[in-house]
């Protein structure tokens, strides 16, 4: 499969403006996991869960397919990053409790994800996606942010984006399903950290690429126009769809 890679280009952008997952994930992953001494961190790019898993798991493997994403990883005691693919991990056969893709899994093949899956594994293990969607802000910074990503820039998110629309929903997910609490991810951002982080959509990086990153300085223009002072800090929110299941005995 060849690896479609919307990130490297931007990593360091990546790991400065994309948000953190909540510990109230890492609990209810550990929780589920048959043990807790080892989870793979699958597409982990810059290591937004990586070291949280560390406040539940022994050790954490983390692999990504772009070697510019694991570069810029931060590095955490009992964390270790490698350069591989979802499919083909190198990871030994039944060594991890828990496999958890973090807003990854629309870019895998998912069926030789899931053989891999059931390759490394323990019996029991636990298999999640977890994705998020649109943020959530404010109403009318909210239309504001809704028109930019479904108008301005439609015809430049990549097809497997519709996955993360429907919540993973449509991927082949051949486990025996887990039901976890919903959750949500928060954070309380200013002006900046939102356009920085609206900045690293694989839409805007297609737009600028095609020529049409005037659109994203527009856009910039309006929500700065509604956000007031831009020092202002306002509470931002995204929730989280986690679909998950066991690998089998």
């Amino acid at each position: 499969m060849t690896f479609k890679d919307h990130f490297s280009g931007h990593a360091t952008a990546y790991a400065a403006w994309r948000p953190t997952y909540p510990l109230a994930l890492v609990d209810a992953l550990a929780e589920q996991s048959p043990d807790t001494n080892t989870a793979w961190d699958v597409g982990c790019g810059s290591g937004q869960l990586s070291g949280l898993l560390t406040t539940r798991f022994r050790q954490v493997l983390a692999t990504d397919a772009s070697a510019e994403q694991v570069a810029h990883a931060v590095a955490a005691p009992n964390v270790e990053y490698r350069c591989a693919t979802a499919e083909v991990s190198g990871l030994a056969a039944r060594s991890i409790d828990c496999i958890v893709v973090a807003q990854a899994a629309h870019w895998f093949d998912m069926h030789a994800f899931s053989t891999e899956c059931t390759r490394v594994g323990r019996p029991g293990a636990l298999v999640a996606l977890v994705t998020y969607g649109w943020m959530f802000i404010r109403d009318d910074l909210d239309r504001c942010l809704n028109a930019f990503a479904l108008e301005q820039l439609s015809g430049f998110w990549p097809p497997e984006r519709h996955h993360v629309d429907t919540g993973y929903a449509e991927l082949h997910f051949p486990f025996e399903p887990v039901g976890l609490p919903a959750i949500s991810m928060r954070a309380s951002w200013s002006l900046l950290q939102v356009l920085g982080y609206v900045g690293t959509w694989s839409a805007v990086a297609a737009a600028r690429k095609a020529g049409a990153g005037e659109r994203f300085d527009t856009f910039a223009g309006e929500l700065t126009s509604r956000w007031g002072d831009a020092e202002t800090v306002r509470a931002v929110e995204w929730p989280l769809t986690v679909r998950a299941g066991r690998v089998g005995s």
